[in-house]
């Protein structure tokens, strides 16, 4: 089945499409995306993930279509950051 992994930081924006086996979990297609041999600082431990926008659990079974994201954390300045 086909989904799609995404992740977007200020210098880069990746979203790839794969065939993942039915029963595939979040962290699974994450995995085989290979998005963490690319971007080494995603840390799932640390970095949130989601479904369309819907925050997921890493072991959730993901469906044909679902575009997974990895979520960079926000830095605490950010709104100080934009009215420069």
């Amino acid at each position: 089945m086909i989904v799609s992994v995404a992740f977007a930081k200020p210098t880069a924006q990746v979203w790839k499409n794969i065939d993942v086996p039915e029963g595939t979990t979040v962290r699974g297609a994450i995995e085989h995306s290979g998005l963490l041999g690319q971007f080494p600082e995603i840390d799932l431990e640390i970095n949130k993930v989601g479904i369309f926008g819907s925050l997921a659990k890493l072991d959730k079974p993901v469906k044909e279509g679902d575009r997974v994201e990895i979520y960079r954390p926000i830095h605490p300045d950010a709104e100080l950051l934009e009215k420069k």
